[in-house]
């Protein structure tokens, strides 16, 4: 993936370590379509030699947050967990569920619980957010309303989303998109997205300072930002 042009490792802050994804499925349903399109996107994001890890919100069960429960004891240890899973990535997916047109609760909860970690690990993390749903719509009323909180908390949300409707019928046993033009549509924005991240990883002098989330003041007052 990376281009036969770049600098050599090293050079300017480049790396020529293989890309890191975490993708996130945010359904604790066993069958849910969410982890199926969740899946999916893993493989499709593996396919380009991109070391890449999957869970579940199941995988890190929260309790709601509190902010009492907070100052007695801190964050829970499976917030820490969830937390060094997008720390040590270089970008995410989130495969989200559409609850009464708006993002699930157990996902914002999941959001606002690893959001009290300094450093903010959400700042700067290039994201991708696709959804399944049952519906024509396809759960993109969900993930509009997911930009919102990752936006504030300085996350580079891929503008490009992806919803798949009448997801219930939409698989074939393989796992792949009986729609082949769905199948190609998620297959190009998979790969235009990790285009822009290893631009922003490996290029680093395509990057400009730009003030984020002012309510972090763990390493500095600015936030690197890849304008490409």
């Amino acid at each position: 993936m990376t281009s036969p042009s770049a600098p050599p490792d090293g050079a300017d802050g480049s790396s020529d370590e293989p890309l890191r994804v975490f993708v996130l499925s945010g359904s604790s349903r066993e069958a849910s379509v969410n982890s199926r399109l969740a899946r999916l996107t893993a493989r499709l994001v593996a396919r380009r030699g991109v070391e890449t890890e999957f869970a579940t919100v199941r995988d890190t069960v929260l309790p709601v947050y509190d902010g009492d429960d907070e100052a007695a004891h801190g964050p829970p240890e499976p917030a820490a967990v969830l937390r060094d899973r997008i720390r040590q990535a270089d970008a995410m997916v989130i495969a989200s569920p559409e609850y009464n047109a708006s993002v699930p609760g157990v996902v914002k909860n999941a959001v606002d619980w690893v959001s009290r970690f300094r450093p903010q690990p959400f700042k700067d993390k290039q994201t991708l957010l696709v959804s399944a749903s049952p519906s024509l719509v396809g759960g993109n009323r969900g993930l509009w309303a997911l930009r919102v909180p990752l936006e504030h908390l300085g996350a580079r949300v891929y503008p490009d989303m992806f919803s798949l409707a009448e997801a219930h019928q939409a698989f074939a046993e393989s796992g792949d998109l009986h729609d082949q033009g769905l199948q190609e549509r998620l297959t190009s924005t998979v790969d235009c997205f990790l285009e822009l991240v290893e631009a922003d990883v490996r290029y680093p002098a395509l990057r400009h300072r730009w003030y984020e989330f002012p309510g972090d003041r763990s390493d500095a007052p600015v936030t690197l930002r890849a304008e490409g």
